[in-house]
Formats: C-alpha cells, structure tokens, sequence
C-alpha cells in the first residue's frame, strides 16, 4: 500500500483542526471520502440527472443503467449469489429495520424467542424490541464473556430451547473490534432451525465478505462506512426468504399493478424500493467499491493490523488504561475502546481534538455493552486505510496531555 499516494486521495486529510493536521480515528463511525466518490457524485447531477425505472429517454436510461451496474457490483464485492438480492436502502438501520418489519412481522408468534448479543448496536437491538412487544415475543442475549468475545456455549443452550426464530447478531462489535465467528454462528442458527441476520456494518468496510460461503439468511450494511456517501444502505437476504416477505413501504416503484383496493407488487429488489433512491450516492458508492478494490481488502486488513497491534500494546503498557478488547488479536478488528483512569472519555475527546485527533467517546449506540463492562462511556479510536503510524504516534502525545491536564486533583471519573 502507498500511503502517501492513497492519502492524497482523501482532501479532507489535508486540513488542520484547531492548528493542526487532522488526525481522523473516528472510522467505525463514519470513513472519509476519496475524490473519485466525491467526481462521481458530481458527474452524475451534472451529466446523468434523471429518475430510474421510469422514463424512457436517454437520461433516464444512463441513471438506471449506472444504479443496476452498482447493484451488481455490490453483489460481487459482498459474493453474493445474484443482483437480485441486494436491495438499497438509506443505511444499515433501515434495512435491519426491513427485515424485522417485513419478515418478522410474518414470521414471529407469540411465544417465540429472538436470539442478539451483549455486544448489539442499538440498530440491531431496537428494532427487534419493538417486533418483540407487539408479537408478544421474548428477547434472549448471548453473553460475552471476560475476554470480550461472545460465549458460544451460552449461545448453544440458548439455541436448545426451540423457541429462538431468528438469531441476529454483528460480525464485528462497534466498540470492542471483536470479531464474530460468523460462519460458526450461522450453523448453530441453523441447525436449531433458526433464521439468522448478520450486522456487517463494522466489518464489510475492512475484511473480506464472502455471503456465499457464510450462508446467512439476512446482512447489512452502510455505504458511509465503506468510502461511499451517506444515505446508501444495502440489505442482502435470501431470495426464497426475499420472494415471500410484504412490502416494507407502499409508493411508487414497487408495484405491478394497482387497483382502488388492492395491489400486486414488483419482483425483487424492486418490491422493497419504494419512491426515489439516493441514485447519485449508490453509483457513488459504486466508485467507492472500485478504490477499495484496487486495494484489496485483503491489503486492507493487513495494514489496520499493522496499527491496531502497536496501539493495543502500548495502552496494555500504560497501568491508567482499562482496555476493552479481546486478548487474541486474531480476533481484533481496528477498533480501540478504553478509558483512563480519572479522565472522563468525553473530556480526554476533548483535549485529542485540540491536537488535532477525532476520536469518538460515549456510549457509541450500545448502551446494553456500556452496562455490562459497568462503565457510562468509553474513549474509542477506529482505524482506516489511510491512517498511519505517524498519526499513531501523534495519538498518544494527546493521551499524555490530557494525563499533565489532569495530574491534579482527578475529580472527574468513568
């Protein structure tokens, strides 16, 4: 990987935060934006603008061509089995939000048991709260275990009841970077016959994805996380399982035929698209898709090891730090959660940004997790293609400003 050369790819690296260079460790958020997403957005509006699916002349044509080709290349990057199984939505939340609506509304009964994780983001825990509540449902949790990793005994015990009828969990945890064994997970589901949706939001952007040979019924996504633009989402699911689920929303675009009383609807995709798209974000993100390949994911992955390894070992050194992250770093991804001791995670955010480090604190959408790590908030830094050990470096000066900031009278604690 050049770094120097990807680097100059990403405008936003080149401006100063309070003085000084940005130093962007806020990814598990959101990525930035390299300028062949920004010059394919553009290109669009200004040579391209028109509606799809719906007009006959030749810009309408060209818009629904480049939005079927980004379908398609989805498919390919994410290997799975057909376009047709993608379907767009505005990010992750709204596609987990398709399935629980779509396929949990026809499929949950009374009684039945919903299988998450300790570890969810609120997208994929809320969702199936409120399925849970009106289908008079139960939610069940696979615990984590002392060493940030799910506990996968529990989660067969669980899985023995034969109540559970869908199991949904994440590939990669937002705050701790554990990564899920997800293969493993699908046949547990499945061999207790339950259907299983994977949250591939943290992991689709830095690790290979291979739908095919995971076999999972449901996975989402955001393109936002990916290099792409906001308000692009992707839903993988099954086709039998896509081909028997309702509509998610009613308008136009995803019906065959209406009468006054009734409608019939479009084969999928289509069915589950209702109005106009984000047409300009997903042929964006389809330029997204095209840089992270000339990369390679594989690559990808090797160098956010090559950061995470260094950070983890020196705040395993620093006696101030809790470090919440799994002590395999086979299983790590390149996201950090810690806290310092006496300094709040919103304060050392703070004093990071006026070195010119984004980081995130709180409670980062997973408020369950915060609980059972017995803490309000933690500090968390999450690691890209364009980051470097440079700014690595410039990471850990802010850590030891905020500890000279606060060496007296520590009056603030997590």
């Amino acid at each position: 990987m050049n770094l120097s050369k990807i680097r100059r790819d990403f405008p936003i690296l080149s401006r100063s935060v309070r003085g000084k260079p940005l130093v962007y460790f806020d990814n598990a958020a959101t990525s930035q934006k390299p300028q062949a997403v920004l010059d394919a957005l553009l290109k669009y509006y200004r040579e391209h603008n028109a509606n799809v699916h719906r007009g006959i002349h030749t810009l309408a044509e060209e818009a629904t061509d480049q939005m079927q080709k980004a379908r398609s290349h989805i498919a390919s990057f994410l290997r799975a089995p057909d376009p047709s199984t993608i379907v767009f939505t505005r990010n992750a939340t709204e596609a987990i939000n398709l399935v629980a609506h779509s396929w949990g509304k026809e499929n949950i009964r009374p009684g039945d048991q919903i299988l998450l994780s300790e570890m969810e983001h609120h997208s994929n825990l809320l969702p199936w709260q409120f399925l849970a509540v009106e289908k008079q449902a139960e939610l069940l949790f696979i615990p984590m275990g002392d060493d940030f990793t799910l506990d996968l005994e529990a989660a067969q015990r669980l899985l023995a009841s034969g109540r559970i009828k869908l199991v949904a969990v994440t590939a990669c945890s937002n705050v701790l970077g554990t990564l899920n064994p997800v293969p493993e997970l699908v046949r547990m589901a499945h061999r207790a016959g339950a259907t299983i949706l994977i949250d591939g939001a943290q992991w689709a952007p830095h690790l290979p994805t291979d739908l095919q040979a995971w076999d999972c019924d449901f996975f989402a996504c955001s393109a936002h996380k990916m290099l792409g633009p906001t308000g692009v989402g992707i839903l993988y699911g099954r086709r039998v399982l896509l081909d028997r689920m309702p509509p998610f929303l009613g308008g136009g675009g995803i019906i065959r035929e209406v009468e006054r009383t009734s409608a019939t609807f479009a084969e999928v995709p289509m069915k589950f698209e209702a109005g106009t798209p984000h047409i300009a974000g997903i042929i964006a993100f389809d330029a997204a898709l095209d840089y992270l390949e000339s990369i390679g994911m594989d690559q990808i992955q090797e160098h956010e090891k090559s950061l995470t390894a260094p950070a983890l070992k020196r705040l395993r050194e620093d006696p101030e730090v809790t470090l919440y992250s799994p002590s395999d770093p086979g299983l790590q991804g390149g996201v950090l959660s810690f806290n310092l001791r006496g300094i709040h995670p919103h304060d050392l955010g703070t004093i990071l940004d006026s070195v010119g480090v984004a980081i995130r604190a709180g409670h980062h959408c997973s408020q369950i997790l915060m609980k059972r790590l017995n803490v309000s908030a933690t500090a968390r830094a999450s690691f890209y293609l364009y980051n470097t050990e440079e700014e690595l470096d410039t990471f850990f000066q802010g850590i030891e400003k905020a500890k000279r900031i606060f060496s007296r009278g520590r009056l603030i604690t997590h």
